[in-house]
C-alpha cells in the first residue's frame, strides 16, 4: 500500500530538519570553541590542531577505504563465472546472499562509511604522535645499544608503530572482507573433504597473508628497538637476556618471517595449500622458540643463578638514564653527621629557624574564609598557598596567601540573571605572613577585607583586586556574561561596609562578544539557555566568559603540556594573576624506569582532592619546561619557555611557532613568584628514594632504599606526607625559599635523609640536595616525633581542645639547625564561633623537637627557648618544701584552679560571640596559661609524690574547665582536683 502524498513528503522534510538542527548544534560547538581560541590570541593553536585532525581523518578514512574496500571489490569481480553451481550443489551461503544481494551497494556504502569514520578518528586522534614526528628536534645523545639518537625513540619510533598498527588493521579487515565476499560468491566452499577454492579466491587472499607476514617482519625488526623499553630484567631497558637472546631473535624471526611472506606470495603462481600452510607452520614454531623458548631459557639458566653479575652493566645503564631523564642526575646527596644532643648547642647561635612558616595553608584556609570572606557568597580554595612577598625592611618573607572566589548567589537569589550576570567575580586577595600570628592566634593579615587594605597592598601596588577567574570548582556557573551597559553596572563588586547595599562594577576585560544575535544564538545553543538570545541586559559591550580555571585554561591552549596540580596567585605588576607550571612528559626514553604520574605524585593532598590529582599515564620522562600565567581578571593566558634545553620544548614550539615566549620576557617582579613545582619535586623525591643510589650492586640489594614517611598528622601510614614550602638555610648556605621533604628507611621509622630543592627564580634554581643522615646516630623520624609531641603535651593540648573546640596539628616542618635536625609543629585549636560559623582552626601552640628533647611555647621563640635556651633555675630545696604548710599550698591550688576556670569561660564567651572578640579571647587565653604556670608552681609544692613538673600541669586541669573541683577543693593524690 502507498502512503498517501503528503505524509511522503513529509518524511524527508522532517529528516531534513533532524539533520540541520544536529549539524547547527554540532557547528556552534566547533565555531564557538574558534572564537574561544581567537578571544585569547591562540586561534593558531585551534587551527593547528584542527587542521592536522581533518588530514589525519581524511588520510585514515581514505586509505582505509581504499585498502579495505578495494579489496571487497577485488573479490566480488573475480567472483567464478558460473556461481556456487562450480562446486557441484547449492550451501548455506546462497541463502545470504540471495538476501544480501539486492541491496549490496547501499551495504557496501554504509559499511565503508562506518570503517572510514573509525579508522579516520582513531588516526585523527593520534595527531601529538604526527606533529612530534614531523618537527621533532635532536637530543645530540645516542643510545649505547643501537646508537640512535634520542630523538628517534621519542619522536619517530611512536610513528612507526602507529603506521604499522593501522597497516596491520587494514590486511586484517581487508583478509576478513575479502573471504566473505568470496564465500557469498562462490568463491570457495567448506566443504568435505577440505575446502574448495578458485583461483582466484586463493591467489587473493595468498597475497594477503603474504603482505601480513611481511609486514610481520617488519615488526620484528621494529620490535628490536622496543628492547629499550623493555621490562624483563631487574630493571627497565634492555636486560642481559634482551641483549643477548631477545635482540638476535627478532632479527632472526625478522628473516624468517620474510622467507615466510615469499611462500605466501608464491602461492599464487603454485596451486596447492602446501607451500602457505608451510611458511604458516614455520612461522609459528620460530615464534615460539626463537622468540620465546630461547630468551626464556637463558633468563633461567644463565642470569637468574648471577644475576646481580649478570646485570649490573644493565642496571648501571638503567641508573644513569633514569637519573638523566628525571632531571635528577646533579642531585647532591652529602652525609649530614646530624647533632642529636641539645646542650651541645650554643643558645642563640643559629637563628635561621626563627622565622620559619608557622600557619598551615592546609588548615587555616578555613580560618581565612570565616574571618574574611565577608559573605557568604564567597570562599577560599582549599589548600591557600604559599609565597614570598617582602616587609617593611625588604626582607622576603614566606606568605600564605589566596583569593577571595566567588560561589554564586545565595539559595534564595538563585536565578539565571543573579547567577551569569550579577554574581560574575571573586574580589580580593588575601595575605598573611607564615611567620607569625596575632595576639589571638589568628592570622596577622597583610592583605585583608574589602577593598583590599594593608601593608602589602601599598607595597604591591595592587590595583586590579577582581577575579573573574579562579580555581574554585564549587562556582555555581560554567560561564558568565560580563561587560554589558557601563553607564548602568550590575555586576556585584563587594557589600558596603556594614552591610547596607552593595558596590557594582562593568568588566572591561576580554572575552567572547556576544552583542551580535548570531554569537547569542550559537552559545544559547551550546548551553541550551534561550535567556541569552532573549535578555535585554546583553547589549554589544557584552562578553561570555567560560573555562574560568587557570589550569582548565592554560591546558586549553596547550594541550601539549601536563599541568602541575596546585596553579597558585600572585600580585604581579599590581594584577592578580594565577601561576601555572606545566610539564613536558613521555614514556618513550631509553632505559629510564617507567612509573605510574598518579603514584608518583599521590600524597595527602591529592587523596583528600584538595588539588588536582595527575593522570595515571605511565612516564619515564619529565621537565618543567613552561611556566604559565594567567591574569585573573581578564583570563590573558601567557607561556614561557622555562627550559629553553628541553627537546621536547623545541619540538611542541616547531609546532607551534610564536605561542610560548622566551623565559626572558618574563618581568622580574613576575620572576621574584615563580617556584620549584610540587608535582615535579614529588617525582624526583620518588625517583631519588631508590636512585640516590648510582652503585649497581647496592641498588640491586635495595638495602639503602628510602621510603617518603607518612603523613604523621593524618595517622595513615599508606598516605605519604606532602613537600612543604618553606625558608631554610642548609649547611655552608643562607635563608632560602625551598621545598622540602624526609625519607625514612624501607624498615624503621628514624630520618634516613632530608631532602630540599631551591625554589626561588635565580642562579641556584632547581639544585637539589640531599642531607644522608648517619647510621650509628638515630635521628627521630616524623611518626617518632609526632608520637612524642602528642604523648609528651597530650594533657595540656587536650585542656585547650575541651568543650566545643578541639586540638588540630599542623604541618610538621623538619629543617637542619644548629648541626643537627629540628622538628617543628604548630598546632591550632579549632574553635566553634558564633552566628552559625563553622568552626575553624587559631594557632595557639608551636611545639619543637631537637633530637630527644622537646618543648612546647606559644610561640616558636619560647619552644625553642625551652629547647635550645638556658636551664631552668633550681627547684626550691626539699627542706623548703618541707617547710610549706598544707593550707597554703590546698590555697594556692583553689586560686589556680579557680582563675583557669575563670579564663576557659570568659574564653568561650568570647567565642560565641557574633562577630567573636578576638581582643577579649586573647586576654583569657594569657590569664588560662598564668593560671597554668601557677597551678604548676602550687603543685610542685605538694609534700606528697606527683607527676613531673612537665607532666603535671597538663594532667592537673584536664578536668576543670568542664568539671568541677573536689567537695573538700583539695587535689588528689594524683594530682588532679
Amino acid at each position: 500500500m502507498r502512503l498517501p502524498r503528503r505524509p511522503r513528503l513529509l518524511l524527508p522534510v522532517a529528516i531534513a530538519l533532524v539533520a540541520i538542527v544536529a549539524l547547527f548544534f554540532l557547528f556552534s560547538g566547533i565555531y564557538t570553541d574558534y572564537l574561544w581560541f581567537d578571544a585569547v590570541d591562540y586561534s593558531s593553536v585551534f587551527t593547528g590542531v584542527v587542521l592536522t585532525q581533518i588530514i589525519l581523518f581524511v588520510v585514515g578514512a581514505l586509505l582505509m577505504v581504499a585498502i579495505a574496500g578495494g579489496n571487497m571489490l577485488l573479490a566480488f569481480r573475480t567472483r567464478p563465472m558460473f556461481g556456487p553451481a562450480m562446486f557441484g550443489g547449492a550451501s548455506g551461503a546462497d541463502r545470504y546472499r540471495m538476501a544480501l544481494d539486492p541491496h549490496r551497494k547501499l551495504i557496501f556504502i554504509v559499511g565503508m562509511g562506518l570503517l572510514a569514520l573509525f579508522s579516520g578518528s582513531s588516526f585523527a586522534g593520534q595527531w601529538q604522535t604526527w606533529v612530534k614526528f614531523v618537527n621533532g628536534a635532536s637530543f645530540g645523545k645516542q643510545d649505547w645499544l643501537f646508537g640512535m639518537d634520542y630523538s628517534f625513540f621519542m619522536f619517530n619510533l611512536p610513528f612507526i608503530r602507529m603506521v604499522l598498527n593501522f597497516l596491520f588493521t587494514a590486511v586484517i579487515i581487508s583478509a576478513l572482507l575479502a573471504a566473505i565476499t568470496h564465500y557469498l560468491y562462490g568463491g570457495f566452499r567448506l566443504q568435505s573433504p577440505g575446502v574448495h577454492a578458485s583461483r582466484a579466491a586463493r591467489v587473493h587472499l595468498s597475497v594477503l597473508l603474504g603482505i601480513f607476514v611481511l609486514l610481520k617482519a617488519v615488526a620484528y625488526w621494529v620490535d628490536r628497538y622496543d628492547l629499550v623499553f623493555s621490562d624483563r630484567g631487574f630493571v627497565h631497558g634492555a636486560s642481559y637476556t634482551d641483549v643477548n637472546a631477545v635482540l638476535p631473535a627478532k632479527t632472526i624471526l625478522a628473516i624468517i618471517a620474510l622467507i615466510c611472506a615469499v611462500l605466501f606470495f608464491a602461492g599464487v603462481v603454485r596451486p596447492g595449500g602446501m607451500l602457505p600452510g608451510v611458511s604458516f607452520g614455520l612461522l609459528v614454531l620460530s615464534a615460539i622458540l626463537i622468540g620465546g623458548v630461547y630468551p626464556a631459557l637463558v633468563e633461567q639458566f644463565q642470569v637468574k643463578p648471577n644475576q646481580q653479575g649478570k646485570e649490573a652493566a644493565y642496571i648501571q645503564r638503567n641508573i644513569d638514564a633514569t637519573r638523566e631523564a628525571y632531571n635528577v642526575d646533579k642531585t647532591e646527596v652529602e652525609t649530614y653527621n646530624a647533632q642529636a644532643d641539645p646542650t651541645k648547642v650554643q643558645p642563640g647561635g643559629d637563628t635561621s629557624v626563627s622565622g620559619v612558616r608557622l600557619l598551615d595553608p592546609a588548615l587555616v584556609s578555613s580560618t581565612y574564609e570565616q574571618t574574611q570572606r565577608i559573605r557568604g557568597f564567597y570562599n577560599f580554595a582549599e589548600p591557600l598557598d604559599v609565597d614570598r612577598y617582602p616587609d617593611s625592611t625588604g626582607k622576603m618573607i614566606d606568605h600564605v596567601v589566596g583569593v577571595r572566589e566567588l560561589t554564586g548567589p545565595e539559595a534564595g537569589q538563585n536565578n539565571w540573571i543573579n547567577r551569569h550576570l550579577v554574581y560574575t567575580h571573586g574580589y580580593g586577595f588575601v595575605a598573611a605572613p607564615g611567620n607569625k600570628v596575632d595576639s589571638s592566634g589568628l592570622p596577622d593579615y597583610d592583605a585583608k577585607d574589602m577593598p583590599v587594605t594593608g601593608p602589602l597592598v601599598t607595597s604591591t601596588k595592587l590595583k586590579e583586586p577582581r577575579v573573574y577567574y579562579g580555581e574554585d570548582q564549587t562556582a555555581a556557573t560554567d560561564y558568565v556574561i560580563a561587560g554589558g551597559n557601563p553607564n548602568k553596572p550590575q555586576e556585584l563588586d563587594y557589600p558596603k561596609t556594614g552591610g547596607t547595599g552593595q558596590e557594582n562594577t562593568t568588566y572591561t576585560g576580554g572575552g567572547v562578544p556576544v552583542g551580535s544575535f548570531f554569537n547569542r544564538l550559537l552559545y544559547a545553543a551550546k548551553y541550551g539557555e534561550a535567556n541569552i538570545v532573549l535578555s535585554g541586559d546583553i547589549n554589544d559591550n557584552s562578553k561570555i566568559l567560560y573555562v574560568r580555571n587557570p589550569r582548565d585554561r592554560v591546558q586549553k591552549v596547550a594541550p601539549f603540556l601536563t599541568l602541575d596540580g596546585n596553579p597558585y596567585p600572585a600580585i604581579v605588576d599590581g594584577r592578580i594573576v594565577w601561576i601555572v607550571d606545566g610539564y613536558t612528559t613521555s614514556n618513550d626514553y631509553p632505559f629510564a624506569q617507567s612509573e605510574s604520574l598518579d603514584d608518583m605524585t599521590r600524597d595527602t593532598s591529592t587523596d583528600r582532592r584538595v588539588i588536582a590529582q595527575q593522570p595515571s599515564d605511565k612516564i619515564n620522562y619529565i621537565r618543567n619546561s613552561v611556566k604559565a600565567t594567567v591574569d585573573a581578571y581578564d583570563g590573558t593566558v601567557k607561556l614561557y619557555g622555562w627550559d629553553a634545553n628541553d627537546p621536547m620544548l623545541k619540538t611542541w614550539s616547531a609546532a607551534f611557532p610564536g605561542i610560548i615566549r622566551p623565559a626572558s620576557e618574563m618581568s622580574a617582579e613576575l620572576r621574584s613568584h615563580v617556584r620549584y613545582p610540587e608535582d615535579l619535586f614529588k617525582v624526583q623525591r620518588y625517583t631519588l628514594s631508590r636512585y640516590h643510589i648510582t652503585d649497581p650492586a647496592a641498588f640491586y640489594s635495595g638495602q639503602d632504599f628510602w621510603n617518603v614517611p607518612g603523613d604523621p598528622t593524618q595517622g595513615d601510614k599508606n598516605i605519604k606526607q606532602p613537600p612543604y614550602y618553606l625558608t631554610t638555610t642548609m649547611p655552608g648556605g643562607t635563608p632560602t625559599f625551598s621545598l622540602t621533604t624526609t625519607f625514612v628507611p624501607r624498615q624503621g621509622p628514624n630520618l634516613a635523609a632530608f631532602m630540599a630543592v631551591d625554589s626561588s627564580a635565580g642562579s641556584g634554581y632547581g639544585r637539589i640536595r640531599i642531607l644522608r643522615m648517619p647510621s650509628n646516630t638515630p635521628i627521630p623520624g616524623p611518626g617518632q616525633a609526632q608520637n612524642s609531641f602528642q604523648s609528651r603535651f597530650a594533657g595540656e593540648l587536650n585542656l585547650l581542645g575541651v568543650g566545643a573546640s578541639s586540638v588540630r596539628y599542623g604541618n610538621l616542618l623538619t629543617l637542619p639547625y644548629a648541626g643537627g635536625l629540628v622538628y617543628i609543629e604548630p598546632v591550632y585549636i579549632q574553635v566553634a564561633a558564633g552566628g552559625g560559623q563553622e568552626p575553624y582552626p587559631i594557632l595557639q601552640r608551636v611545639l619543637v623537637s631537637y633530637g630527644s628533647k622537646i618543648g612546647v611555647g606559644r610561640t616558636l621563640d619560647e619552644a625553642l627557648k625551652e629547647v635550645f635556651g638556658e636551664q631552668e633555675q633550681q627547684q626550691q630545696q626539699p627542706n623548703q618544701q618541707e617547710q610549706t604548710q598544707p593550707s597554703q599550698t590546698n590555697a594556692a591550688l583553689n586560686t589556680a584552679i579557680s582563675n583557669a576556670r575563670k579564663a576557659y569561660e570568659d574564653a568561650q564567651k568570647a567565642l560565641q560571640a557574633s562577630p567573636p572578640d578576638w581582643d577579649a579571647y586573647g586576654e583569657a587565653q594569657k590569664r588560662l596559661e598564668e593560671a597554668l604556670k601557677a597551678l604548676q608552681s602550687a603543685n610542685t609544692q605538694q609534700p606528697a609524690p606527683t607527676a613531673s613538673p612537665t607532666a603535671s600541669p597538663t594532667a592537673t586541669p584536664s578536668a576543670t574547665p568542664t568539671g568541677s573541683p573536689s567537695p573538700t577543693g583539695s587535689p588528689q593524690a594524683d594530682g588532679t582536683s
